[in-house]
């Protein structure tokens, strides 16, 4: 059974504090998360070039695409358990390193003779996604800690805004990459980068009741408004683990509100994944772009996702603010969020290139909008098992990172064109407003039943 927390005030004037060291939390868990957005989007802008070399069939293609979905889905749950089991801050810095190692890798695939470079290259895109496992749940984690509620969804939008920003920083550099000197050297520029980000992480990022820099009215400031400030604390490490894990899950899959939260990011990220992965490919296959202009062409649209998603995160803080219930604050940019992403299937009736573009600008920023699914496990997760709370709403947003590019991919082979795929990416859109209008109720934190081991 799973009981609704109390509820946290986020009214009345609050006690300005004297440091706001959450803010540079926030900016490092913004650039790791850019960071690894473009590593996963990488091979969407390389692909093609190595997909020609190595004499890849668009079905093909879409597996290997797939590979980082399958892996980041399989890691979810022990990523959850290790991050409440070891805290935020040690195992995020292991998967930075690791994620950033395998990416660095895929750039050597090449000299390999054509059929085990594919095999080589699956393989390494596997072992980034299992790298990658721990970083959405962490962050999720990170700012249940960090922010009260008021905040939270702002800081949500910001990190989940990441792969906005990825895709308009290094969509273009990764596109010039590939046309200038070869596609193996994305990967190696991007792997390089995050290795180099690895212990600015762990200098940087700490629990709020035991960060050396935060003041005590910073800290009095988050827990009030409902922060977790003690979660990678010992005490609560030791909840974390005073019951059964599996005890656990069958309660958190159990419980309407959660499932629906759930499915609905299941859809949602189908949207994330067409657009990480098929997208560019469309600009290029489907509009006749070159790698270099797909790679711009994409930057607009994520441009507009990046604004969407941080005025989302804004829009949903100030209706909380203005008295609105965390329930309506929360679902409401969700709805109008999807109904503008909704809209990317006009682009099967227009021609011209820019066309496409200014639709897909207003649907992504539409998906940018909607895409709070982290801030609502933020204010949802229990207390002692935010880690695997967060990765289980995880594993059902990423099943999409497997299904998405394989959908997408027989769908163009059959078919001959993107049509039936910006249908299909549509209907994702659809089916999430009916979850969160529908199956979804009272957004609020839930405690678990006490279970023996």
């Amino acid at each position: 059974m799973i009981t609704s927390g109390a509820a946290v005030d986020t009214s009345g004037p609050r006690q300005h504090p004297a440091s706001h060291v959450r803010y540079l939390i926030l900016a490092t868990l913004f650039i790791v998360t850019t960071v690894n957005y473009a590593d996963r989007a990488a091979l969407s802008i390389a692909g093609p070039t190595a997909a020609k070399q190595l004499g890849l069939s668009p079905v093909a293609f879409g597996y290997i695409l797939s590979a980082f979905g399958w892996a980041y889905v399989i890691g979810q749950i022990p990523s959850g358990w290790l991050l409440d089991r070891f805290g935020s801050t040690r195992v995020y810095t292991i998967s930075i390193f690791a994620w950033s190692v395998f990416t660095l890798l895929q750039g050597f695939a090449g000299v390999f003779p054509s059929g085990m470079a594919v095999a080589v290259l699956f393989v390494l895109v596997f072992l980034m996604g299992l790298g990658e496992a721990p970083s959405f749940p962490g962050n999720g984690r990170i700012v249940a800690a960090w922010f009260p509620a008021r905040e939270r969804g702002t800081a949500s939008a910001v990190f989940n805004a990441a792969q906005y920003s990825a895709t308009v920083v290094f969509a273009p550099l990764s596109g010039w990459i590939t046309q200038a000197l070869g596609w193996p050297y994305v990967f190696v520029v991007l792997g390089s980068l995050g290795i180099l980000l690895t212990p600015i992480f762990w200098k940087t990022v700490r629990s709020p009741a035991g960060h050396p820099r935060v003041h005590p009215s910073e800290l009095d400031y988050i827990e009030r408004g409902g922060g977790l400030v003690t979660m990678d604390q010992p005490s609560q490490v030791r909840a974390a683990q005073a019951g059964s894990t599996w005890a656990a899950l069958g309660q958190l899959l159990t419980n309407r509100t959660l499932l629906g939260i759930y499915v609905g990011q299941y859809c949602i990220t189908t949207l994330t994944y067409f657009f990480l992965t098929w997208f560019p490919v469309y600009l290029i296959s489907g509009r006749g772009l070159t790698s270099l202009k797909a790679g711009l062409g994409a930057s607009l649209p994520a441009l507009f996702g990046f604004c969407g998603g941080i005025l989302g995160g804004m829009f949903s803080d100030s209706l909380l603010k203005r008295g609105w219930s965390l329930t309506a604050a929360r679902k409401t940019p969700i709805v109008v969020g999807m109904l503008l992403s909704a809209s990317m299937i006009a682009c099967n009736y227009v021609d011209a290139v820019w066309a496409v573009l200014a639709i897909m600008c207003v649907a992504f920023f539409g998906k940018g909008i909607g895409a709070l699914g982290w801030a609502v496990v933020s204010d949802t997760s229990p207390r002692e098992r935010a880690g695997l709370c967060g990765s289980l709403f995880n594993t059902f947003g990423n099943t999409a990172a497997i299904t998405t590019p394989i959908v997408i991919g027989y769908i163009v082979q059959v078919t001959g064109s993107f049509n039936g795929a910006l249908v299909f990416v549509a209907a994702n859109a659809v089916m999430a407003i009916v979850c969160y209008v529908v199956v979804v109720g009272e957004i609020s934190r839930v405690a678990l039943r006490t279970t023996e081991r």
